[in-house]
């Protein structure tokens, strides 16, 4: 019956569970002074690309999250395309991130 009730759960929009395969805590990717964490997700049975960049200014801790179309069977294929995004984002961007 609980896992009855969690389905009906996610599929009105509740809480979902980190599934067993996916990352608790991204491991910080230094690029150009910024750090890039990949933060891949379930979704429609594939790893949608996400993750955070972040980056100290003038003392003040910065984040901006991303979430792009792409994705992936594999969640090591997730990650990596989701840290090359954020390199992609840093280089592009850079602090204009956080304006």
């Amino acid at each position: 019956m609980a896992s009855f009730l969690k389905s009906i759960s996610s599929l009105l929009g509740g809480r979902r569970e980190a599934a067993a395969d996916e990352p608790a805590e991204a491991e910080g990717h230094e690029h150009k002074g910024f750090t890039i964490r990949a933060a891949p997700y379930k979704e429609a049975g594939q790893y949608q690309t996400a993750g955070v960049i972040e980056k100290d200014v003038n003392g003040t801790p910065k984040s901006h999250k991303f979430i792009r179309a792409d994705r992936f069977a594999s969640l090591d294929d997730a990650v990596q395309f989701s840290l090359a995004k954020g390199r992609q984002l840093v280089d592009e961007q850079g602090e204009r991130l956080f304006d």
